[in-house]
């Protein structure tokens, strides 16, 4: 095992905690034949293989199993170490270590810019995750900030709201219920709807939000990317639930329109999360209270970054009166 590398053994970990190699290809951001690579390499060095395929499933061997502790002690000492040498960095030279729920990739750019300007000396380690993969990076000690909508119960953190959230229903323009006012749940849940996955943190929103209604929402497709889903809604296949961050583009260029329904929209709110006994580095002491004292703020105007969409032929009209 002298040769093994620290991508073989990250690549292991992924593909254990999932038991699936093409969702660790997804999280890794690797094609899945380089995952199986990696693998290969890794059971080469151990002498004996670490997964096997019964049916459609994948499992760890006895093998796999004895060398998962072992993995996640080096990559978690590994990790110790960075983050020992980041705080004697301190905020010019540090790194930030931060995860983010799948919904805020479609603003948190945005705030991590105006901070980058701010100090241009950091560097940036941003991932995205489901709700599932971002716990695990809590619990692991692989990130030192989450921002999230639900924080977990069980697990001994620090939670901070530092923004509003809203969930909408959300709709094709040539809908019947769009430009509809104050629309009964009860007509709402008369149309099929595209959700994502049970368990992801839309879905338990969603929960929350229809109350005991839930059972009688008509689930068309359950989907695991926001993209896909806001696709689907746009071809007519359906109404969803979706953060209004994730469709504010597609709104401002007119291809989704939120429905006016009652009770909606469902108001939530942004957490910025740690270990209670995590000893976040100054970079990341700074960058959360940037996002306390500002995060409100950047957020709302990620929110009405374009144009409020018009009819195309009144906007043709007021670009030509600008000329």
């Amino acid at each position: 095992m002298r040769h093994v590398t620290l991508r073989q053994l990250r690549v292991f970990d992924t593909v254990a905690r999932h038991l699936s190699f093409s969702r660790a290809a997804e999280e890794l951001h690797l094609t899945q034949p380089a995952v199986s690579a990696q693998v290969k390499e890794l059971e080469g060095h151990a002498g004996m293989p670490l997964f096997e395929r019964v049916g459609r499933k994948t499992y760890l061997t006895d093998a796999g199993r004895t060398l998962l502790p072992y993995a996640r002690t080096i990559l978690a000492q590994l990790h110790e170490a960075e983050e020992a040498l980041a705080r004697m960095k301190g905020v010019a030279g540090g790194r930030l270590n931060i995860a983010v729920i799948s919904a805020g990739d479609y603003f948190f750019p945005r705030l991590l810019a105006v901070f980058l300007a701010r100090h241009p000396g950091v560097t940036l380690n941003l991932t995205v995750h489901n709700r599932e993969e971002l716990l695990h990076r809590l619990a692991e000690n692989l990130t030192d900030l989450a921002v999230m909508v639900r924080p977990p119960q069980g697990l001994d953190i620090v939670q901070e709201p530092f923004a509003p959230h809203a969930y909408v229903i959300v709709a094709p323009p040539s809908h019947p219920l769009a430009g509809k006012r104050r629309v009964p749940i009860a007509r709402v849940l008369e149309e099929p709807f595209v959700v994502r996955e049970r368990g992801s943190d839309t879905w338990m929103a969603m929960q929350e939000a229809f109350g005991e209604r839930m059972r009688d929402v008509r689930v068309a497709m359950e989907i695991r990317s926001n993209e896909t889903i806001k696709q689907a809604v746009i071809a007519r296949m359906g109404l969803s639930f979706m953060s209004e961050h994730a469709i504010a583009q597609e709104r401002d260029i007119g291809q989704l329109t939120v429905l006016d329904v009652v009770g909606f929209p469902a108001r939530r709110h942004w957490f910025v999360v740690h270990r209670s006994t995590k000893r976040l580095p100054p970079v990341a002491e700074v960058f959360k209270a940037f996002l306390l004292a500002e995060g409100a703020r950047w957020l709302a105007q990620s929110l009405h970054a374009s144009p409020k969409p018009g009819r195309p032929a009144a906007r043709r009209r007021d670009a030509a009166k600008q000329r």
